[in-house]
This record gives C-alpha cells, sequence and structure tokens, in this order.
C-alpha cells in the first residue's frame, strides 16, 4: 500500500512564503485529519502558533452532525480554540466581507467525495468569489479523490440546472480532486482568487481511498466509509425520489428501498443479481429517520466487489427505471425543496437535466442516454487538463 501524504501534511512539512506574520483563517470539519487522527485546527496552531483566527465549516456543520438537506448550522465559538467558527449552511452559503475580516489567508482543508452533487465543492468555490472581493488570499490543501481520478462517469450539468448541488458544469463523477476543481473553478469560471494549491505526495490517479494509506473520517453523516462514496455517484439519484436511500439505517447510499419495492421485480427488469463490479442482495430494513422511518423497507443493498468494473450512475439509473416499470403508481418524485431550490425537482437538480428524467421514464436504454451526452462528457475531459496535478 502507498502511503500518501496529504496538502496538510505537506503544509505542515515545508510550509509556505504565504503564511509567516499572516492571519490564518481554516475552512474544515472532522474529516480534514492527517494520519495519526490530528485535526488540522490543532496541527495549524501549533506549527503557526497564535496565527490561526478564525474557523468556517461546510454543510453538515463544524462537527459533521448535521443529517440532511437543508439542515442548517448557526455560527458558534469553537469550545476547544476559543475561535469563531462561521457556518458556511446556514444563513448565507457565502462568506461576508465580515467573516473574513480577521483574515489574510483562507487555507481549505476538505475531503471531497469525488461526485458533483456533493456540496463542499461549491463551498470552496464560493470562497473564491468572496476571497477574490476581500483580497484575500486562499490556500487549498489537497486530498485524495476517494473514487479514483480516473474514471469519469455521467452527463455534464446544463445551466438551466444550476443549483448549489451543481454550480458549474461537470459531470456527475468528475475524477478530480479538491485542489484541482479549486483551479478550474478560480481560473476557467473565473472566480479570479490568489489562489494556491498544496498538492499532495504520492497520489496516483488510478488509487481509489483504501490505496492512500490514509484512515477514512465520515466528512458527513450518511458518508460514514469510503465504500459508501464509491456508491454515492448513482445512489444518490434516490435522494430525488420517495424511494429510502438508505438514511437513517448503518449503511446509507449501500441500502435502498420502499415498502411498495418489489426485489424479484426489479431482478428480473435488470437481469439477475449480479452486475458489472458489483451484485444486488434483496434485504428488508427499517429506517429509523427519514424516508419511511419506522416501516418495514424492501430493497438491496449493493455489495461492491471490483470497483475498477462498478459504474454507479449508469447501475442506479437502471435501477430507477425497474421501479418506474413496476411500481409506476407507487414511486414518486420528490416534491419538497432541495438544497433551497423551492421549484424545480429535486431529480432535475441531481441530475442535472430534465432530458435524462424523461429519457429514463420512457425507458431509453442507458447506453443511448450515454451515447446522447458523450459529446459533453469529452468536452469536460479536455478542459479540465490543465488544471491536473497528478499523474496516472
Amino acid at each position: 500500500m502507498t502511503s500518501v501524504l496529504t496538502g496538510l501534511e505537506m503544509l505542515l512539512r515545508e510550509s509556505h512564503p504565504w503564511i509567516p506574520g499572516a492571519r490564518l483563517g481554516l475552512l474544515c470539519n472532522p474529516a480534514s485529519v492527517d494520519r495519526a487522527f490530528s485535526h488540522s485546527r490543532d496541527l495549524l496552531r501549533e506549527r503557526f502558533p497564535g496565527q490561526l483566527c478564525a474557523l468556517y465549516s461546510p454543510q453538515h456543520g463544524f462537527n459533521a452532525e448535521k443529517q440532511d438537506n437543508m439542515i442548517e448550522s448557526d455560527h458558534m465559538i469553537d469550545g476547544a480554540t476559543g475561535l469563531p467558527v462561521y457556518s458556511l449552511y446556514g444563513e448565507t452559503r457565502i462568506p461576508t466581507p465580515e467573516m473574513l475580516a480577521p483574515i489574510d489567508v483562507l487555507v481549505i482543508d476538505l475531503q471531497d467525495v469525488g461526485t458533483r452533487v456533493y456540496t463542499f465543492i461549491y463551498t470552496v468555490s464560493y470562497c473564491l468569489d468572496a476571497a477574490a472581493a476581500a483580497g484575500k488570499r486562499v490556500l487549498v490543501l489537497d486530498r485524495p479523490n476517494p473514487i479514483n481520478g480516473r474514471d469519469l462517469e455521467g452527463n455534464v450539468l446544463e445551466a438551466e440546472w444550476r443549483s448549489f448541488v451543481g454550480r458549474f458544469p461537470i459531470p456527475m463523477r468528475h475524477a478530480m480532486t479538491i485542489g484541482e476543481l479549486a483551479g478550474l473553478f478560480n481560473d476557467h469560471f473565473g472566480a479570479g482568487a490568489d489562489l494556491e494549491i498544496v498538492s499532495m505526495q504520492g497520489w496516483r490517479r488510478t488509487m481509489w481511498f483504501s490505496d492512500t494509506g490514509l484512515p477514512w473520517v465520515a466528512p458527513s453523516p450518511n458518508m460514514p466509509t469510503a465504500a459508501t462514496a464509491i456508491v454515492y455517484p448513482g445512489q444518490v439519484v434516490w435522494e430525488g425520489t420517495n424511494v429510502s436511500e438508505g438514511r437513517g439505517t448503518s449503511l446509507p447510499f449501500e441500502i435502498f428501498g420502499a415498502p411498495f419495492l418489489n426485489p424479484d421485480k426489479v431482478l428480473d427488469f435488470i437481469g439477475g443479481p449480479r452486475l458489472p463490479g458489483a451484485f444486488l442482495r434483496s434485504c428488508l430494513f427499517e429506517p429509523t429517520s427519514g424516508k419511511w422511518a419506522g416501516e418495514a423497507c424492501r430493497g438491496f443493498q449493493i455489495h461492491v466487489t471490483d470497483p475498477d468494473h462498478y459504474r454507479p450512475y449508469r447501475t442506479s439509473l437502471r435501477l430507477l427505471q425497474a421501479l418506474l416499470h413496476h411500481h409506476p403508481d407507487a414511486m414518486r418524485w420528490k416534491t419538497d425543496p432541495y438544497e433551497y431550490e423551492f421549484e424545480k425537482p429535486a431529480i432535475d437538480l441531481i441530475l442535472g437535466s430534465r432530458d435524462i428524467r424523461h429519457g429514463v421514464s420512457r425507458m431509453e436504454s442507458i447506453p443511448s442516454l450515454e451515447a446522447a451526452w458523450g459529446p459533453a462528457l469529452e468536452d469536460f475531459l479536455a478542459l479540465r487538463r490543465p488544471y491536473l496535478l497528478y499523474a496516472d
């Protein structure tokens, strides 16, 4: 197993010319740790005494305790340091000038999960915008894409469906690190901040998180393991439906189902439980919270047997078709507000397109849908190339 050094660990080894004498802010959460589980807040305070002046938190809160969509966190005082913690998922998702006033350099140390709809990357993008306007510098401490930096998948988001789960035209599975995305957002999409990225050492694009030698700490309550991140680019589609995505169980996103789901019919539709790189095991579960809380749900656990051959988005779209085909009267699209969008359907915001929903509903083959979005995906491949920091 290769031992990867994160951007945090590289900064502590080598420092940076922006650091001496600067007032530092840190955007972080519980996953912002080194390989010994020491938190970046504590490591920066020890390495640069007296310089850390403010903390910032993304969705789910500074302690990653907030469970779901549109569950906001308040500003607070960090009990361990006495520093202010400014919430970037509360009254605003964009840092205000007042929030940035105490600092000169905003240090960002967040673990992304490699999927377009995970909001941390857009918090980074808004920080870049705000830092540019306020004349602050931004230093991103890079971390691995846990589902590798090689395999792209899915359609590119269409402009009409921009939201906090999709601000820029990138595919569902973008195969970039959070540092590489920061470069793309800052340069190509025009944030224009004074940005530098502290690269990792030893990371290669073919790596899964299990190859890195780093510990996994859940970046959000329903991302408990690196295995969750592998299925998430597909299984997140259930958030746009009345099917449980496994929230309120010990295996969110790996488990899905509903009281009305007939596992035998689903398996018959998709050709059996053995899929490329995965096995669908029928199960019964009872969520303790979220959709169908306290009710018995029939469904499946996705066991990924070969992540290199498993395609989460393709797999979940096909499963979505199976439920639409066999349970047209019971399955529903979510109509509640989703990530501060009150009119547009959640499923279209997640898919980044209305046409994908329509195509799935018309039972168009998934390969035909993939062929239709293929040219835009190829364009994104070319677009991202100048911002890649690591080799295969």
